[in-house]
């Protein structure tokens, strides 16, 4: 097979298919290894492993260790926390995250996570669909669970009114261990992970990542030896894939220092870069085209020397913002990333400055990833400089959606092909371009926003006949949801009525921002809303 392949592309004519051209990907054989072990078993010279910004309380490689032993003893012990019980994340950033996640794990639970800005009535459906035997959140998110029957763990002492208080994270830390633990064994195959993404099309899903999954993103990290020793400035939320593997499992398994803003502030980064001499930031497109615009500004005020990369992902980076930027910060190695939350990580990334210089990509194919690139209309394998969706296949690939046989048959073919619903071409140096979005998800500012829900809500105003949701292009959030809405005959429903009414109702990032009105919404015969068509109807006004 090897000498079919081509080295320049990475491409084999044999079987249609691309091959990272990055260095094998080395994987342990133990198959009862859960991931906690694994990233715990990593040498590595670091001692700092996190960092309260705004505190500047600090965690040692050995308090995270023995922190995350003493949380799942008392989770074991005390709140009966088993092998496959599914424990729910609902926190902004903060030192407790890591801890929570790696003792979940270790335990052979399930950790799942839900976006902060979410309502109550959204939390409530991810609640009835994942049944999370606990959560862990803080005294002034709690208040999102009441009602739930759920029993909660705080980050630190105090009451909260509506939930069942069973414990403190910042108590359970101290509390010294009792004896050896008798493990639940946790194989390979088991669960993980259970993270929300709406995938391709329609309502959120629970993304069922395993042990073995995690392992192999780890491993590729390990292995690539790109970030050890590092200080990351941890800016993006832990509640999202992006946030949760690379701080709370990759930098762990290097040795970096992660330092965690609470909560995002264009200027309290900044300021955090240079009080803890920050030398990598992990962003989203929408902060790097915000750096840009006041880079004369922060250039002034703050002392920046420490930093020497960006990486950036969660959407498409153009060449015109990446141009920006680096006019701007001309010592900073901005680096762009593809990955899904059903790709736990895994996807492409540019990796060096002469990497970076091929504008527009995303770059080359992690380790121990595989690609085809596939005619949506016609199910051909295309070759290279050829658009069509990008499939992809390896070790990190999730095993499909919770509870949701029909959508994960619908992404994850039976060869283990995972469908992106992103439409790429590969050229002849291997490197990955995302051209356009097959799949309907909307990302603003890097937040995943799924239209079908949007339109569900929508017509259950007693004034709306039929919508639909579309991404509108933004320079700032990438792109923002817009709706086209048919109003009843006689209605005199105006656009402020309509953004009002959803607003009051969904997360302040899935608001609708824009309202056309329209007589018919386009469907094509099996009455399938004909997006594209209102997409070229909106961007042709612009």
């Amino acid at each position: 097979m090897a000498s079919l392949i081509d080295s320049r592309s990475g491409f084999c004519k044999s079987n249609s298919t691309f091959y990272s051209k990055r260095n094998p990907l080395p994987l342990p054989a133990n198959p009862s290894l859960d991931v906690t072990t694994f990233i715990s078993s990593q040498p590595h010279r670091g001692t700092t492993a996190f960092i309260d910004a705004a505190t500047g309380h600090r965690l040692s490689f050995s308090e995270l260790w023995t922190a995350v032993e003493r949380v799942a003893d008392c989770l074991h012990h005390d709140i009966g926390l088993k092998r496959g019980h599914v424990v729910l994340i609902l926190s902004p950033n903060s030192i407790y995250i890591p801890v929570v996640s790696l003792a979940v794990m270790s335990l052979g639970a399930v950790v799942t996570t839900a976006n902060t800005l979410n309502t109550a009535a959204e939390i409530s459906r991810q609640l009835a669909d994942s049944n999370p035997t606990l959560a862990f959140t803080t005294a002034d998110l709690a208040p999102k669970l009441a009602g739930s029957g759920i029993s909660v763990v705080l980050e630190r002492v105090g009451s909260t009114r509506g939930v069942d208080v069973v414990g403190a994270v910042s108590e359970m830390m101290k509390k010294e261990r009792r004896g050896q633990r008798v493990r639940d064994r946790v194989n390979e195959e088991d669960t993980a992970m259970m993270l929300y993404s709406s995938g391709t099309t329609g309502p959120s899903k629970g993304v069922i990542t395993s042990h073995r999954n995690l392992t192999a993103s780890v491993a590729r990290f390990v292995s690539e030896k790109r970030i050890g020793g590092e200080v990351f400035l941890c800016t993006v939320p832990m509640f999202h894939t992006y946030g949760l593997l690379c701080f709370t499992m990759f930098t762990v398994a290097v040795g970096s220092t992660v330092v965690i803003l609470r909560r995002f502030d264009l200027h309290g980064m900044m300021a955090a870069v240079e009080k803890y001499s920050a030398t990598i930031l992990a962003l989203t497109p929408p902060v790097v085209v915000a750096m840009t615009n006041e880079a004369d500004v922060i250039r002034a005020k703050y002392d920046l020397s420490s930093l020497r990369t960006v990486r950036c992902g969660g959407a498409p980076l153009s060449k015109e913002v990446t141009e920006g930027f680096m006019e701007k910060y001309p010592t900073v190695d901005i680096l762009a990333g593809y990955a899904l939350t059903e790709s736990n990580g895994a996807g492409a990334s540019i990796d060096t400055v002469e990497e970076s210089r091929r504008y527009g990509s995303v770059g080359l194919l992690a380790p121990g990833v595989e690609a085809r690139i596939v005619d949506p209309d016609t199910g051909r394998v295309m070759g290279v400089n050829q658009t069509g969706e990008l499939w992809l296949r390896g070790p990190s690939i999730s095993k499909g959606y919770f509870k949701n046989e029909e959508a994960t048959n619908e992404t994850i073919n039976l060869e283990g092909w995972l469908k992106t619903g992103d439409i790429c071409y590969i050229d002849e140096d291997g490197f990955l371009f995302v051209v356009d979005r097959l799949k309907e998800l909307i990302k603003y500012k890097g937040y995943q926003v799924p239209p079908a829900e949007l339109e569900a809500l929508l017509v259950t105003h007693p004034d709306i006949l039929d919508a639909a949701v579309i991404p509108f292009p933004d320079k700032e959030a990438g792109q923002y949801p817009m709706a086209y809405v048919t109003r009843k005959i006689e209605s005199n429903l105006s656009e402020k009525q309509i953004i009002d009414f959803v607003s009051k109702q969904v997360a302040p990032y899935k608001k609708i921002r824009k309202v056309a009105f329209i007589n018919s919404i386009p469907k094509n015969p099996s009455g399938k809303t004909l997006r594209k068509d209102l997409i070229k109807l909106a961007t042709s006004k612009i």
